[in-house]
């Protein structure tokens, strides 16, 4: 199968590329610097440079391929998540370059679209598990998360199989979010605001590559895909705690999500996230049943680098 990537030496697409090589993929990837296009060749996929917003080129490099992979973002780092303007590249990505390549996909005949999407927008539900149907509640910084799925419904409305996986809380040891979360555990405090006993549904890196391989069997629609034990906040910082050896952190007092604006509302919330429908499409499993299990690979791999 011959498939093209954008996202490509992030912290999934790197993981992804040696997957799907290994599988006997034809790729091409996009690089936006030299030095990315470099290891990307190294790797065995081929390399391009493309503007994401330019349909002209977007129908150009699509040419010729079955599947399109759009797993570029540009996620703010911690320290400005709540300033002005941080989203707008990410927004962007969502809305106009999901849409630009899913009409150049259809263009070109290409079959399949396969777009990151982000399962943090439901709407609290609680103790209760939450399924691909219920109601999302979505705040000014992931609107664009339903411009992107809306771009994948028409895609599939048009003849072809647009997929939707529906992340959730990323983790990994070249992850800036998991190495600030490191270093504040250790300093005795949980950036995370919220109750304590809420749920935090979380997905390892190395977990959602291979969802994403997963994904190129799966029929058209929208997927959760996170681990099978979403763990309840404290959980979830204790563990990582007792896998750094240090005393469990407090979490943030509850009123500070209303200081951290949307981003803050958006993590209070207790999201209890069920992986059975893209489980029961694909067969895919993950690895780490829970961020409990997959701590203790991320600190040593973390510590390698």
């Amino acid at each position: 199968m011959r498939i093209f990537i954008t996202g490509a030496t992030g912290v999934v697409g790197r993981r992804l590329i040696p997957s799907l090589l290994a599988d006997g993929h034809q790729l091409t990837c996009v690089a936006r610097s030299e030095e990315k296009r470099v290891s990307i060749e190294k790797l065995g996929a081929a390399a391009i440079q493309l503007d994401l917003f330019s349909p002209a080129d977007a129908s150009r490099a699509l040419s010729g391929h079955d599947t399109l992979i759009h797993l570029a973002t540009s996620i703010p780092s911690t320290a400005r998540l709540m300033l002005p303007g941080a989203w707008r590249e990410n927004d962007r990505l969502r809305r106009e370059a999901s849409n630009n390549l899913a009409r150049a996909a259809l263009q070109n005949g290409v079959g399949r679209y396969i777009q990151e999407s982000f399962a943090l927008i439901y709407a609290d539900n609680g103790e209760d598990w939450i399924e691909e149907g219920h109601p999302v509640r979505v705040a000014s910084h992931t609107r664009s998360v339903l411009e992107a799925e809306n771009a994948v419904e028409a895609f599939t409305a048009k003849g072809g199989v647009g997929v939707a996986l529906r992340f959730g809380l990323f983790y990994g040891p070249d992850s800036g979010q998991t190495l600030d979360s490191i270093r504040s555990v250790r300093r005795g405090i949980a950036l995370m605001p919220g109750p304590e006993d809420g749920y935090l549904s979380s997905i390892s890196h190395d977990d959602a590559a291979r969802a994403v391989a997963a994904a190129l069997g799966a029929g058209p629609g929208i997927y959760n895909v996170v681990e099978d034990e979403p763990l309840r906040k404290r959980e979830y910082f204790a563990s990582l705690a007792s896998a750094l050896g240090v005393d469990p952190p407090r979490l943030l007092p509850g009123w500070t999500r209303y200081l951290l604006g949307s981003v803050g509302e958006t993590i209070s919330r207790s999201l209890r996230i069920s992986n059975q429908k893209f489980k029961s499409e694909t067969g895919w499993k993950p690895e780490y049943p829970s961020a409990a299990h997959g701590w203790a690979t991320v600190l040593a791999q973390a510590d390698k680098d």
